[in-house]
């Protein structure tokens, strides 16, 4: 009946979707979910479109994707410049001239530089072994303690010494005055929110959302030639040879009876006493000017069976265990897997929509 099957209606889902369409093939969307867009949903709520699983703002350096996702929405000049607060005291993120004349009164960029150079050597750290390391190496021992600490080991679930340095070793850090967190040629967020991007993806596509894969997983199946999956790959297993870990996030979201709550889109709160990461301020990532605002919390959490995997613990341990499954994976006929639960990858936007591009000029060329 199908020539595809695609399970998940998110980002990878919608792109291979529309590819296949257009080029003639037949294709259902399923998605357990009440809605498209997948991690990127939008819902309009007093007229501020809200993020409603955490801030996603898109940004590029391939004119390939940008040319792409610009067919399926109006992107504004959104830049990301979040702020720190430690305790009250506020700081420029990413880490740059206004970050250390704040910190330490320094003025100049070479200031600077000797600042973080005394704390590093002071630190005796030559080869950094973990995350904290790596860390006060890039930016010195004050930055370290007030503005990364607590925030990663809230984020984390593990204190700084037990995390791999990989994880910081693109943190931006900047001897200028730029407080565009991303280096990126592109940015923005489509104007409208994201889910109507995605719907625009999917038009005229048969989509059917609040379907479980797997408990219509036999029915479903022998209705396509193929099926696209972009759920977690253990799950797809039963996981048979273990679970994959997740970290995962909760929100607390309301509307406030106020037109400008704290001023920023987004401020991460650094010190460990604060139980939340940060507070999202939905309405300043299109400019809006409506009389209320809508904040949200995000508490960071181990992620257990039934919540929402957000982000892959990218470890020695999961990483073999990935690795397994993935065996498993490749030798599937009529089954591909993609994303980010798919792939058990940490995934910005653009790169999700460059994979799944990629395997659909792949599969449709056959």
């Amino acid at each position: 009946m199908y020539d595809y099957l695609v399970v998940g209606a998110g980002l990878f889902g919608a792109v291979f979707a529309r590819e296949a369409v257009n080029k003639g093939k037949k294709v259902l969307v399923i998605d357990k979910r009440e809605h498209i867009a997948g991690n990127v949903y939008t819902k309009e709520i007093e007229g501020i479109n809200v993020h409603e699983y955490g801030a996603h703002i898109f940004h590029t350096n391939n004119k390939e994707v940008w040319d792409y996702v610009n067919k399926f929405a109006e992107f504004n000049r959104f830049t990301n410049s979040p702020v720190a607060n430690y305790k009250g005291e506020l700081f420029s993120l990413p880490f740059n001239m206004y970050t250390f004349n704040k910190m330490w009164g320094v003025v100049t960029p070479d200031e600077a530089k000797a600042k973080i150079e005394e704390q590093k050597s002071q630190a005796g750290i030559t080869e950094p072994k973990n995350l904290e390391e790596q860390a006060i190496s890039l930016v010195g021992t004050d930055i370290y303690e007030k503005l990364i600490k607590g925030y990663t080991e809230k984020q984390w679930g593990r204190p700084c010494t037990e995390l791999p340095a990989f994880i910081i070793k693109r943190l931006p850090v900047r001897y200028t005055f730029d407080n565009n967190y991303f280096n990126a040629l592109y940015q923005g967020i489509p104007m409208g929110g994201y889910t109507g991007m995605v719907a625009n993806m999917l038009d005229g596509i048969e989509v059917r959302t609040g379907t479980d894969y797997f408990e219509n997983k036999k029915e479903l199946d022998v209705q396509a030639k193929k099926i696209i999956y972009t759920g977690p790959i253990d799950a797809y297993y039963d996981f048979k040879l273990g679970t994959l870990e997740y970290r995962s996030v909760r929100f607390e979201t309301e509307v406030l009876d106020t037109p400008n709550y704290q001023g920023n889109a987004a401020v991460n709160f650094t010190d460990r006493e604060t139980p939340y990461t940060r507070i999202i301020e939905h309405k300043f990532f299109e400019f809006g000017e409506q009389p209320k605002t809508v904040i949200s919390r995000e508490y960071s959490s181990e992620w257990k069976p039934g919540d929402e995997p957000y982000y892959p613990v990218n470890d020695e341990k999961n990483g073999a265990l990935y690795e397994e499954y993935k065996k498993l994976a490749d030798a599937e006929d009529d089954v591909i897997f993609g994303g980010r639960l798919g792939e058990y990858k940490y995934y910005d936007m653009d790169k999700v929509i460059e994979s799944a591009l990629a395997c659909a000029g792949k599969e449709l060329s056959n």
